[in-house]
């Protein structure tokens, strides 16, 4: 098989690509208004990203920091654990 046959090939099979469920859906919150909600509670949002039907990130809090998950449609912080690596 030919280097563009493949990569063709993969392209079409969706590998490599985010998936439809890694995007906010109808009726979540704004990335915007998670990170207020966070840093109302102190944290610094580092990293966010829509991740298997919730918001998903890293923040800091007094130079420590912690992985997070929010509820998507209530803005409830649903994981908050402290990042040991």
């Amino acid at each position: 098989m030919s280097i563009k046959l493949l990569i063709a090939a993969i392209a079409l099979a969706g590998i490599g690509t985010p998936a439809l469920a890694d995007m906010p859906g109808k009726g979540w919150i704004s990335s915007a208004k998670v990170k207020n909600i966070l840093a109302k509670r102190g944290y610094r949002v580092t990293k966010l990203e829509a991740d298997d039907g919730h918001w998903e990130g890293e923040a800091t809090k007094a130079n420590i920091k912690f992985e997070f998950h929010v509820d998507p449609r209530s803005g409830a912080i649903t994981k908050m654990e402290r990042d040991h690596s």
